[in-house]
């Protein structure tokens, strides 16, 4: 990558050298990318993409010189030209020493049966600290062989955590990098919000449309074709008073359902332990529930984690095929964590139109994450996170 951006670099005044260089660069980028995940997968250091949105207008394709002005004004491509410039010099011995003390124990392993040749060919005679003369001490050569090839299998675990730190410290986000990711994903959870609540909104119109509103019509009604045979059939208007009755039952119910569905009074009354716990007693699985939270979260959040929960059981109830359920709440610095597992078939797919999409964007809101583990044949696990505080100290389990 350097040799090439090298070459189109110096031939760049020649023009075909400066059409190269966009292409060198975004190369350089994936290249940059690859590193982020591998550091995340192998060295367990995670490191965040940080490069600033790719200007557009109006959806529209925004030229390849806003394009190529835009790479180059980004701190982050400098940062990847620095990190591929040390790193191919520097950072490669963090992971090549456990390779090179592996190899080079074996050799001294090896050393009884390759010493007579390579000394008798005037090779040199020394392994590290050990003058190989003769079969005795080829063989006294074994077992700090065998100490060379443990310490490279002990270091290489030990030293990859090093390396995703050096990365790092190279590709990780710049604050302003941040802030720009950070006002990006607001400006989509926002946008996902807005079009949430006005969804929301024309369900509980049409709800209202439909139930409880043409009930109560329906009541009217029934009321004024009883006060007109009040006089001549009274039989008849009681009969009409006792359909209004049930009638207005009917309309109380739905109504209370419709509440239910924005903010449960459970909720609202005890918290987010006992409503959850509530949907568990409602569900036709089997729901086992632990919480150990000291306190309640903000009204918001509390909502957002109720009615994440409560779309996982119905996808679960849908989909999973499962027996049991299991759901952890828990607080931990700063977190609330909630995963629900279930012993279903499994191969959950959040892009699959399974709803899960849908509690991403309610978590999103609040700066949550949702996290899903569902191979073939099970089992299901969805972890939640959501950043908050707490208030009022309340302990529950079951």
């Amino acid at each position: 990558m350097l040799c090439v951006l090298a070459v189109a670099v110096t031939f760049a005044g020649l023009g075909f050298g400066l059409l190269l260089i966009p292409g060198t660069l975004l190369a350089v980028r994936r290249l940059a990318n690859r590193t982020r995940r591998l550091a995340g997968e192998w060295c367990g250091v995670d490191i965040a993409v940080p490069y600033l949105p790719q200007p557009a207008a109006d959806g529209e394709d925004p030229g390849f010189w806003l394009r190529f002005g835009r790479l180059l004004t980004d701190q982050a491509t400098w940062r990847d030209l620095l990190w591929m410039t040390v790193d191919s010099s520097v950072g490669w011995v963090l992971t090549l020493v456990p390779a090179a003390l592996v190899l080079w124990g074996l050799f001294g392993i090896a050393m009884p049966a390759v010493w007579s040749p390579i000394v008798h060919a005037g090779g040199n005679n020394w392994y590290a600290m050990i003058e190989v003369t003769s079969a005795l001490t080829a063989w006294l050569c074994v077992p700090l062989g065998a100490a060379f090839v443990a310490l490279g299998l002990w270091s290489g675990p030990h030293l990859l955590r090093p390396y995703g730190r050096f990365a790092r410290s190279m590709l990780a986000p710049t604050r302003r990098a941040e802030l720009a990711l950070r006002v990006q994903h607001l400006t989509e959870s926002r946008s996902d919000v807005v079009d949430t609540g006005a969804a929301q909104v024309r369900q509980i119109e049409r709800d209202l449309h439909d139930g409880a509103q043409a009930r109560l019509v329906a009541m009217g009604m029934t009321l004024d074709a009883a006060e007109r045979v009040l006089d001549d059939n009274p039989a008849a208007a009681r009969a009409l008073l006792v359909e209004a009755r049930d009638a207005s039952a009917r309309a109380l119910a739905e109504l209370r359902n419709l509440v239910r569905g924005i903010h449960p009074p459970v909720l609202a009354d005890r918290g987010l332990a006992d409503a959850v716990r509530a949907l568990a007693l409602d569900s036709p699985m089997k729901t086992h529930l632990v919480a150990d939270l000291p306190g309640r979260p903000q009204a918001p959040v509390e909502s957002a984690a109720y009615f994440a929960v409560s779309e996982l059981l119905a996808n679960v109830v849908k989909h999973a095929q499962a027996a049991e359920v299991w759901i952890d709440m828990r607080y931990e610095r700063g977190l609330l964590r909630i995963d629900v597992t279930d012993d279903g078939q499994g191969g959950a797919d959040a892009s699959a139109g399974s709803g899960l999409r849908g509690i991403e964007r309610r978590l999103g809101a609040f700066d949550g994450i949702l996290a899903l583990s569902s191979p073939p044949g099970g089992p299901t696990v969805v972890t939640m996170e959501l950043p908050c505080e707490l208030s009022s100290p309340k302990t529950s389990s079951s």
